[in-house]
This record gives structure tokens, C-alpha cells and sequence, in this order.
């Protein structure tokens, strides 16, 4: 049953869009990551079938997309923009009024930090926060599983361990040479049911796949957060992660023109969490991303709906269900 249903949807995804409302022609960026792939499938879907646009995917990246907007008044829609990737340029564009957020596309955003398996926080609820590892170094494997060297968490983590004098306590920091014997670690020690401790961030497969809980370093500090994304920092500090802002971006133009599915992307919000799990989905079934749009749409209707006008609503409800 499930298999068919993909195969209709599919079908709709492929299909040039039937002309309905009086929506029209529609350009929308596709990322070069997995997540991103998801959220342009699923508003390409909603947006012909929904609301009668003729959409354009425009492959891009955060940088050439702003970019792309600034010089040409193109594309329409950026969709999941991460703001601290674009530097002054997107502030800028919306300054002069060129541009419009519309809201977080992942909620709270993209996250990151320090993580144990759950499994070992409902063992160990002390080793929850970063003091009660520090106790119990030995709960943890004694080791702190880092980032690799060139990546910007690699920065904040060096620093963190610095002023939490992390090996003091007897936790041994053993820094990764890629992301994939990171992810591999934490793996490894899940699927044996073996401490873990290390740095990861979402929305990625493997936190999607497995029970993770974060580690709680006391809150978070801008000032002091901000001194320790400087590698030379005098004054690093311990301070938590901050969720990165992740937007639906828009033209002016574009919800001059376009209102109702301007406000249909206002609406259209993937929680970080669940966007790995889909992630995870997508990895374990050797899933494309058009399939894994119809996964969700699929299955998660009590989520979508309430980002349509009812016109859509009924559309959807009739293709899909």
C-alpha cells in the first residue's frame, strides 16, 4: 500500500503541475545537503498541487543563492538559509527591503553540542550536565569524542575543553580526522550499548537514528560563545551551543505576487528533530529525496495541513489519503 502510494505521488511530482488558482511561474533553490533536498521536494509538491504554480528548482548553495537575489532579483524562495552562512549580504538585502524571512524552517534551528546516549542519561541522570561528567569520567568512556581539525566546532569545542580543563578530570580528548569516524564512533559505541560522549549537531542521519541527549553546559552565553568561535581567544568560557537560525527566505517581489503560498511558507516548519529522523528514514531505505518527500507527506499530514489555505488542504487530502 505504501508502495503505490509513493508511486501516485511520484507520479504528481514528475507531472508538469495542472494550472489551478492563479498561481504562476515559481523559482525555488535545492541546496546541496540532504535536509534541504526534503524541504524544496516538499514545497515543490504543495505549491503544484496545492496552489497551481509552476515551479523551478534552482540547484544552488547558501552563499550563490543570496548572491544570486542581490544581482538578479532571483530566486523567489531560498528555503532553508542558514543565516550565520551568509555574512552581511542577506541583512543588507533586507535592509533595502529586497528580501522577506518568513520564519524558521527548522525549529528551534540547526542544533549542535555535546551528546551522551540517552540510554546512559537514564542509567546516569548525573552525567546529563557537564559537571556531573567531569565526576564520573569514567561513565563516559573517559574519552571526548572532537571534531575534526578545519571545522568551525572544533574551534568552540578546543575552547570549551580549555576552560572546563576538560583532561584535568581525566577525559581523554581524542579529535577525529573526518566526520565519518565521528559519526562512526558514536555508532559503534550505540549499537554496543557502550558509553559515548563527543560533539555532534543536527539535523544529520545519525541523530536521527539514535537516542542521543545533549549535555547541558549551564546555558547559553553569547559574549562568552562568541570568544570561543575565536581560535586564539584569551577569554574563552563555557558556554552552551545556540540553535543556528534556518529561514524561509523570500523576494518582495515574489509575496507581492504571490500572497497565499507566501504565507503557506510562513507556515511550513520541519522540527530539527524530526527532520533527522526523516534523514535516518531516508539513509536505512536507500531513499530518494522525491520519496522521502512522499514519506512525509504521506504520514505526517496533521503537520501539513495546518500550513495550507483549505483549497490546498482539500487537494492534498484527495491525492494523498
Amino acid at each position: 500500500m505504501r508502495k503505490s502510494l509513493i508511486g501516485v505521488a511520484l507520479c504528481a511530482l514528475t507531472l508538469p503541475a495542472v494550472a489551478q488558482a492563479d498561481c504562476g511561474e515559481v523559482s525555488i533553490t535545492e541546496m546541496n545537503w540532504a535536509s534541504n533536498a526534503i524541504v524544496t521536494g516538499v514545497a515543490k509538491f504543495i505549491m503544484e498541487e496545492g496552489y497551481g504554480c509552476d515551479v523551478t528548482v534552482v540547484p544552488s548553495d547558501t552563499v550563490p543563492a543570496v548572491t544570486s537575489v542581490a544581482e538578479n532579483g532571483e530566486p523567489d524562495i531560498i528555503t532553508e538559509l542558514w543565516l550565520n552562512s551568509t555574512g552581511d549580504v542577506y541583512n543588507r538585502l533586507e535592509e533595502e527591503g529586497k528580501v522577506e524571512r518568513l520564519g524558521k524552517v527548522l525549529t528551534p534551528g540547526g542544533v549542535e553540542g555535546w551528546w551522551i546516549p540517552t540510554y546512559l542519561a537514564e542509567e546516569h541522570p548525573e552525567l546529563t550536565t557537564i559537571d556531573g561528567i567531569m565526576e564520573n569520567p569514567e561513565l563516559v568512556g573517559a574519552r571526548f569524542n572532537n571534531c575534526p581539525d578545519g571545522w568551525g566546532c572544533r574551534v568552540v569545542s578546543d575552547n570549551l575543553i580549555r576552560a572546563l580543563d576538560l583532561e584535568s578530570s581525566g577525559i581523554e580528548v581524542f579529535n577525529h580526522g573526518s566526520g565519518e569516524t565521528l559519526a562512526s564512533s558514536m555508532a559503534s559505541a550505540y549499537e554496543s550499548e557502550e558509553p559515548w560522549l563527543g560533539y555532534y549537531w543536527g539535523p544529520t542521519v545519525p541523530l536521527g537514528k539514535y537516542d542521543m541527549t545533549k549535555v547541558d553546559m549551564g546555558g547559553y552565553d553569547e559574549e562568552v560563545h562568541n570568544h570561543n568561535m575565536n581560535p586564539d581567544s584569551p577569554d574563552a568560557g563555557v558556554s552552551d551551543f545556540p540553535a543556528a537560525p534556518v529561514l524561509t527566505s523570500i523576494t518582495t517581489d515574489f509575496k507581492d505576487r504571490e500572497p497565499e503560498v507566501a504565507d503557506m511558507l510562513s507556515k511550513m516548519t520541519f522540527e530539527t528533530a524530526h527532520m533527522s529522523s526523516l534523514l535516518a528514514w531516508m539513509d536505512e531505505n536507500n531513499a530518494s529525496a522525491e520519496e522521502t518527500t512522499v514519506y512525509f507527506l504521506s504520514n505526517n499530514s496533521d503537520i501539513w495541513s495546518d500550513w495550507l489555505n483549505d483549497s490546498a488542504r482539500q487537494k492534498l487530502a484527495a491525492l494523498l489519503n
